[in-house]
């Protein structure tokens, strides 16, 4: 995409305090993550974990990888592979779940 492509798509691009912002954030979430898994907090420690983690996921996608300034077609693929993501660790806990 070129910068002409950007500025008639109506994206402005970020500036560095963003992304410096951003990645504050992610090692604040990433220390929160290790903190947590030190913790015994039995089952909720890995949907804390899992929440967390789907923080940091959007962040990285909206932020770094420009996902709303990409098309239509690309933000459905991405959406669908989510959904599959999600579907498979239902399955896997539930599967779990009954160990």
């Amino acid at each position: 995409m070129s910068n002409s492509d950007i500025h008639n798509s109506g994206h402005q691009p970020h500036g560095y305090g963003i992304y410096f912002l951003v990645w504050l954030a992610l090692l604040a979430l990433t220390a929160l993550t290790v903190t947590v898994a030190g913790l015994d907090f039995g089952a909720l420690t890995v949907t804390t974990a899992l929440f967390v983690a789907s923080i940091k996921s959007y962040l990285v996608l909206k932020i770094f990888m420009h996902l709303g300034a990409e098309q239509k077609a690309f933000k459905i693929f991405v959406i669908v592979a989510l959904f599959f993501i999600v579907i498979s660790f239902v399955l896997l806990f539930s599967d779990y779940s009954f160990i």
